[in-house]
């Protein structure tokens, strides 16, 4: 068995272990014809039959037509929107699946891709078309687009437990790359679209603002005493500061000026 994504997380163990049965109750409603495509979704963000029909509707509101640039994940689901983005003329940086790599950004600018906008929008085609930036590299941010395990109507965002997204919008919002004007989406099934209050929540997970399925937008209002992420090195176990090199560097910078 696959261990779970949040093996190296920190914080409230019930919390964790909460946050967890609701990911296998998700997966497991999602795991049906009709719903869930290949590969199956336990363990992932999950993809998702109608997600061009998501990105499509995501792509006509106004906080798509007002965004030049977008931050977006790299999972499957998203696909098609790192693609529309691309067809549209707006800069998508790409995280690097994991924030593995030192520069943990791919840069797909659509003026220079080296394949069509499809196969430069995945991850292996941003290979060809991207280059990998470092954080002091990117440009502010206009839209985040986050991939879910699942999200309530309020805007609580369940992912797979790994906190690569929270991370990813709080080291964005340290290097003032993403503001209180920067809007953050998601694009899911109705199957993943939850009741309000549905999921446990910290203070360092996103807030949606904007959900989009394939049948409606709904628009969240951020919750009283909203505030952009932060890093917050206390809820940060040594094995997740390890296994990335950008966090690894950011302490280290942080040693250096104590």
């Amino acid at each position: 068995m696959a261990s779970r994504h949040d093996h190296d997380a920190g914080g409230d163990p019930a919390l964790l272990a909460a946050k967890a049965a609701l990911r296998e109750r998700v997966w497991a409603d999602l795991d049906r014809p009709g719903v869930a495509r290949f590969p199956k979704p336990a363990n992932r963000i999950p993809n998702f039959v109608g997600a061009e029909a998501a990105a499509a509707r995501l792509a006509n509101t106004e906080e798509w037509a007002r965004a030049a640039t977008v931050k977006s994940n790299p999972d499957s689901p998203q696909w098609p929107v790192r693609q529309r983005a691309l067809v549209d003329g707006k800069i998508v940086y790409m995280a690097v699946p994991r924030l593995a790599e030192e520069r943990p950004f791919f840069l797909l600018d659509p003026a220079q891709l080296a394949d069509n906008p499809r196969t430069a929008s995945s991850i292996k085609g941003a290979a060809r078309s991207a280059r990998t930036v470092d954080v002091d590299e990117l440009v502010p941010v206009d839209l985040v687009v986050a991939g879910c395990v699942a999200v309530d109507v309020s805007g609580t965002r369940l992912g797979k437990g790994g906190g690569f997204s929270d991370l990813e919008l709080a080291v964005a919002a340290g290097a003032g790359l993403v503001d209180e004007h920067t809007v953050v989406v998601t694009t899911v099934h109705e199957r993943q679209l939850l009741d309000r209050d549905t999921i446990p929540s910290t203070r360092h997970d996103i807030h949606v603002d904007v959900v989009v399925t394939p049948a409606r937008v709904v628009r969240c209002a951020r919750p009283r005493g909203w505030a952009l992420p932060s890093l917050r090195w206390e809820e940060l176990t040594d094995a997740k500061i390890a296994s990335i090199p950008l966090l690894r560097r950011l302490q280290d910078d942080a040693d250096a000026r104590k």
